[in-house]
């Protein structure tokens, strides 16, 4: 009897032991399950400040590229005045625009480029504000500070003897490119009828060509 009584004794001992051993990992759950908790919602106060903190840096990021932008356009028109008022369209605003539009637009890698183009053939005086020039074509280029539809009659009229005083140039395509620092609407649909290029300001942004696709259209 002292025997199975002893026995007894210790499965109690070891019962209660259990019962504190599961007590106390009921403890260290709940202790966990809090700190889970709090670790959440730490997270989520986290992931929402940096969410604020994105957004504000990207609302800065907005006004900074909108001022920067209107920084520019307002330089450009500045230039634009100043080098109208002094006559230098071509050199200041054409000149440095014009590789990179050509490129753009006609895949030319300019081989030559020059600006007041002069020539004398039997009395008769040539100039041309600037040429440029790549493995197949050329390109005249003329500025107007105020730019009219009578212009681009004259340089229809001028294209049609170019070759007569640049005959270095007959085995390439002569394109004729209008440039100036703003035009009027229907001056520009005027030269893309008589398939000349108009070369501006893209909304103060940059130098670019404007009708590209409406000459050609009138070229079909």
């Amino acid at each position: 009897m002292r025997t199975i009584e002893e026995r007894t004794d210790r499965l109690e001992i070891l019962f209660e032991g259990f019962l504190i051993e599961m007590k106390d990992f009921k403890d260290e759950m709940k202790d966990f399950k809090d700190e889970m908790r709090d670790f959440k919602d730490k997270s989520e106060k986290d992931r929402e400040a940096l969410h604020r903190e994105m957004k504000n840096f990207n609302d800065a990021m907005e006004r900074y590229r909108k001022e920067a932008e209107e920084e520019n356009r307002r330089k450009n028109k500045e230039w634009s005045s100043l080098a109208k008022k002094m006559g230098t369209i071509v050199e200041d605003l054409i000149a440095p625009a014009l590789r990179p539009v050509l490129s753009k637009y006609f895949s030319c890698e300019v081989e030559m480029e020059g600006q007041r183009m002069f020539k004398r053939k039997g009395g008769v005086d040539y100039e041309v504000d600037a040429i440029a020039a790549c493995d197949n074509m050329v390109f005249m280029i003329e500025a107007r500070s105020t730019p009219k539809v009578d212009d681009v009659n004259e340089f229809v009229e001028k294209k049609q003897r170019f070759f007569e005083f640049f005959p270095e140039y007959g085995s390439k395509e002569l394109i004729v490119i209008f440039g100036s620092i703003t035009f009027a609407d229907n001056v520009i649909s005027y030269a893309s009828k008589k398939g000349i290029y108009i070369m501006a300001y893209r909304e103060w942004d940059y130098m670019d060509i404007l009708n590209f696709d409406e000459v050609n259209r009138y070229k079909l």
